[in-house]
């Protein structure tokens, strides 16, 4: 009897509900480098600082906010898609599930191309009244940093907007985006020889025609005339992140134009992609993202004068770039390393071109997003079995991270004591920005120097 009831019980609850019902997907969350920001919390620890810490400085690497289109994304995929529905032939309004092509009207202008839209500076706003409330008790920074272009400046001020009472009480420090910077950038890809932009493209496009191919069949089948190809498949699922933060939602969303696992197919080919471009496909990534890691853990750890407005006391430190720069930084961490703690040394066998990695750790579209932000938090704790002290822990879009090889602190972070020696082995691993990049122009350096004064 009490077994019947507790069967009762659960399934009331859901505890025990298996229904295919009950299964729930949203496009949105999969978009790879176009999709909205969202929270993911995994690993699932708390955000919050842990019991007895206080933060007592942070730093935060953000990527701009939400745009109209990336350049190459529109040049290359929608545009072409667009022209070729301009001139087809096709009856839309009886081709059933694609029928609004019949009226669509495209989101994108030449012009708006690269600019924030509406909602980016929206959520770039809310992003710093997040950051205000979450260390209310730190200093609103005299300065952000950000690199030169529109729509990282134009992110980096409504960021100040909404963490300062009056945005012209914090300084937006622009930074150059020139190919001979060296390390001490927020663009520091740009400068390193070593770095192709175009890396990772060869092996994206042979999972991009495998997962297309029955999407391909399907549309062909319903709209022959039109003739689509991959790219047309590949640029209907950007429009679904670009329309959805120009007019808040999108057509190309639907889960009857493309399936789940289609769905999951586009974001695996861009993680294929991302793997080989900033990723730990790439042997410079981890270079390039070790300048910021060094300079903001380095600057946290200095001595602080809390009564002092000079840059070098500041409470937080805020620097806007662009999406290559964040995945690097990871790397340079050692974070979401599909190979990690296997003992195994075969990164590119984590990322396989004829099939996805459901289990992998790197995945653009939680690592990112638009406004996808890495945060180093400085604590103060008096945590029950610990040492009190100062420790440091690494969040990614909230999630806090478990740092390998230091991670015995409150909430798994990292102590003071175990700090320098820990970033000296991942100085090791990665390599320095000179010469993994191979440098070929005078007065470059190692270096990130923006904080300094």
């Amino acid at each position: 009897m009490y077994a019947s009831l507790l069967t009762v019980a659960l399934c009331a609850t859901r505890v025990l509900s298996h229904s295919p019902n009950q299964y729930y997907f949203d496009p949105i969350q999969h978009l790879a480098g176009v999709t909205p920001p969202f929270d993911i919390l995994d690993p699932p620890l708390d955000p919050t600082p842990p019991q007895g810490c206080n933060v007592t400085r942070a730093a935060y690497l953000v990527r701009h906010a939400a745009i109209f289109a990336n350049d190459f994304d529109y040049e290359t995929y929608i545009e072409p898609f667009v022209q070729k529905l301009g001139n087809t032939s096709v009856d839309w309004t009886k081709v059933p599930v694609l029928n609004f092509l019949a009226t669509w009207q495209n989101p994108i202008t030449d012009a708006e191309q690269e600019m924030l839209t509406r909602s980016g500076k929206l959520e770039a706003s809310r992003l710093g009244v997040d950051v205000a409330q979450r260390y209310q008790k730190l200093r609103t920074p005299k300065k952000i940093w950000t690199s030169t272009a529109e729509r990282t400046v134009k992110s980096a001020k409504s960021f100040s907007s909404g963490i300062a009472d009056d945005a012209s009480d914090v300084l937006v420090v622009e930074i150059s985006e020139g190919e001979e910077e060296g390390a001490s950038s927020l663009t520091p890809y740009k400068s390193c020889p070593a770095y192709s932009s175009s890396a990772g493209s060869k092996q994206s496009t042979v999972f991009l025609n495998a997962y297309t191919k029955p999407v391909i069949a399907r549309f062909n089948t319903a709209a022959p005339a039109y003739n689509f190809t991959a790219t047309d498949i590949y640029a209907m699922s950007l429009l679904c992140g670009y329309e959805t933060v120009i007019r808040g939602s999108s057509p190309f969303c639907s889960l009857d134009v493309l399936s789940p696992n289609e769905w999951l197919g586009f974001e695996y080919t861009n993680d294929i992609m991302y793997h080989y471009n900033t990723g730990y496909g790439s042997p410079v990534s981890g270079a390039i993202g070790f300048p910021w890691v060094n300079a903001t853990f380095n600057t946290l750890m200095s001595t602080q004068n809390n009564v002092s407005s000079a840059t070098a006391d500041q409470d937080l430190y805020i620097s806007f770039t662009h999406r290559e720069l964040p995945p690097t930084v990871l790397v340079a961490l050692g974070l979401f390393n599909n190979s990690a703690f296997s003992g195994a040394n075969n990164i590119n066998g984590t990322m396989p071109t004829n099939a996805i990695n459901h289990r992998r750790a790197w995945k653009s579209s939680e690592i990112l997003q638009f406004l996808t932000n890495v945060a180093i938090e400085k604590m103060a704790c008096d945590s029950f079995g610990f040492d009190a002290g100062t420790y440091y822990r690494v969040l990614v879009n909230d999630s806090p991270q478990q740092l390998d090889g230091c991670s015995d602190g409150p909430g798994e972070s990292c102590a003071a004591g175990n700090m320098t020696s820990w970033l000296a082995g991942r100085a090791s691993i990665v390599g320095d920005y000179g010469t993994a990049c191979d440098v070929d122009y005078n007065n470059s350096t190692d270096i990130l120097s923006i904080y300094d004064s």
